[in-house]
C-alpha cells in the first residue's frame, strides 16, 4: 500500500473515530499526534486495518486513541514478538534475586544435546539472539497442529542443530527466548505465564495484560487479520484454523516468543519501568542493563530481550531508544532523550503491507513530539 492511498481515504475517516485522551494540564499532545491518528483512521477507512489503538506519552502527558473494531483504548491485542522483552523482564526479576548470572552456561540448567559448541551457550546468548538456535523449529507447524505444549517445544529445541557456534554471529531466535523462559520456570518453580503475571503485571498494576489468556476469553482479545499472517502462524494455510494466531490453542498457550496480550497503555506502563526506572519490578541497575547493547560491534545491537538503538524505534528517534515490534502488527518504543513512549497496536500482520500503518503512525508521532521538545 502506498502513502497516497492513505490520503485518499483520510477524509472519510476523520470524525468517525472514537478518541480518548488523557493529560495533566495541556492539550498540546493530542495536537502533535493528530497526524498519527489520521494515518490509522485512514487505514481503517480504507479497509486495510480492522482494529488499532495508539498510546503516546511525553513526560507527564498521555494520549490514547482507538480505531475500527477496537472500541476502547483498553482493547487487548496479541503482541507478537513484543512478548519477548516482556517475558525477559520476568526472567530478570530472578537476576535481581541473584538466582542466576547472565554468563551461566545453559547446560547448567537444561540437558542440551552434545556438539555444535552447545557447551559454550550462555543465558546472555539466548536473550541477545546470538545463541545459534533457529527462529522457528523445522517441525513448528506439526507441533502446533498437534496442539503441543511448551514442554514439547522445549524438548525439540534441545535437540535441534545450531546455525553457528554461540556468540559468533547474530540470528533472530524465538527459540532462544523459549529456552531462557524455561530456565526462568525452573528457577522460580512457576510457569512463565504465572511468573510474568505475578512478577511484572501485578507489580505494575496492569488490568489489561495477560500471558496467554488466563482469566480472559477469546471474546476479550482482538482478532488478527490472519489471512495475511506469517506462514509459521498459519497464514495462507486453510487447514490451520485450529492452531493459527486466532485459535484458542495459540491464544491460551502463552508462548514467551509471541503469546502476550496487552492494551497499548499497559505496554506503555511496562516500558515506563525502563524509561523512568521507578524500581517497581526491577532494580534501576537491572532495568538499565536490559536496554543496553550486549553484542559485539560487528553484530546487530541487542539488549536483553529488547531491540536497542536508533533502529529500534521510528525515524527520528535517538540512539538511546529501546523497544520491539511484533509480526502481529505491533510496535512499541521508548526514547529516553525526549522521555517519550509510543505504542501502536494493529490487527494487520506486519508482513501484509509496506509501509505498514503502524510504522507510518509511529513515524508521525516522532515528528510531532520533536516539535514539542
Amino acid at each position: 500500500m502506498q502513502r497516497r492511498e492513505f490520503s485518499q481515504s483520510l477524509a472519510a475517516a476523520l470524525g468517525a473515530v472514537p478518541l480518548v485522551s488523557a493529560g495533566n494540564d495541556s492539550d498540546e499532545l493530542p495536537k502533535k499526534v493528530a497526524k498519527a491518528c489520521d494515518v490509522l483512521a485512514a487505514a481503517v477507512a480504507g479497509g486495510h486495518v480492522q482494529s488499532a489503538t495508539l498510546h503516546v506519552r511525553l513526560r507527564e502527558q498521555r494520549f490514547s486513541a482507538c480505531f475500527g473494531d477496537a472500541k476502547s483504548p483498553d482493547a487487548m491485542f496479541l503482541l507478537g514478538s513484543i512478548s519477548k522483552p516482556v517475558c525477559m523482564t520476568a526472567l530478570m526479576t530472578l537476576f535481581d534475586q541473584q538466582r542466576f548470572a547472565l554468563d551461566d552456561r545453559v547446560a547448567k540448567y537444561l540437558p542440551l544435546a552434545a556438539g555444535d559448541g552447545r557447551e559454550s551457550m550462555t543465558l546472555r546468548h539466548l536473550v541477545t539472539h546470538t545463541c545459534g538456535l533457529p527462529d522457528q523449529l523445522p517441525e513448528n507447524n506439526r507441533l502446533r497442529a498437534g496442539h503441543a505444549g511448551l514442554d514439547e517445544f522445549v524438548t525439540a529445541v534441545l535437540q535441534t542443530p545450531l546455525l553457528f557456534r554461540p556468540g559468533t554471529a547474530y540470528s533472530y531466535s524465538s527459540m532462544g527466548i523459549l529456552l531462557a523462559s524455561r530456565v526462568a520456570e525452573l528457577l522460580s518453580g512457576r510457569s512463565i505465564s504465572n511468573l510474568v503475571q505475578q512478577s511484572v503485571f501485578d507489580k505494575l498494576g496492569l488490568q489489561h495484560s495477560v500471558q496467554g489468556l488466563g482469566r480472559f476469553g477469546l471474546k476479550d482479545v482482538v482478532p488478527v487479520q490472519i489471512d495475511q499472517a506469517a506462514p509459521e502462524a498459519g497464514g495462507g494455510d486453510p487447514t490451520a484454523k485450529l492452531w493459527d494466531w486466532n485459535s484458542e490453542y495459540w491464544r491460551t498457550l502463552g508462548a514467551p516468543w509471541g503469546g502476550t496480550h496487552m492494551s497499548a497503555s499497559d505496554v506503555a506502563e511496562w516500558l515506563s519501568e525502563f524509561l523512568e526506572q521507578r524500581e517497581r519490578v526491577l532494580t534501576a541497575t537491572t532495568a538499565k542493563l536490559m536496554i543496553q547493547n550486549h553484542n559485539p560491534e560487528n553484530l546487530e545491537s541487542r539488549g536483553l530481550g529488547f531491540d536497542v538503538g536508533r533502529n529500534s524505534g521510528s525515524r527520528g528517534c535517538s540512539d538511546q531508544t529501546f523497544g520491539h515490534t511484533g509480526s502481529t502488527g505491533t510496535i512499541a518504543w521508548a526514547d529516553p532523550e525526549i522521555r517519550a513512549i509510543c505504542v501502536v497496536l494493529t490487527s494487520l500482520p506486519g508482513r501484509a503491507m509496506d509501509p505498514h500503518p503502524r510504522e507510518l503512525a509511529a513515524d508521525a508521532v516522532v515528528r510531532g513530539l520533536r516539535l514539542m521538545v
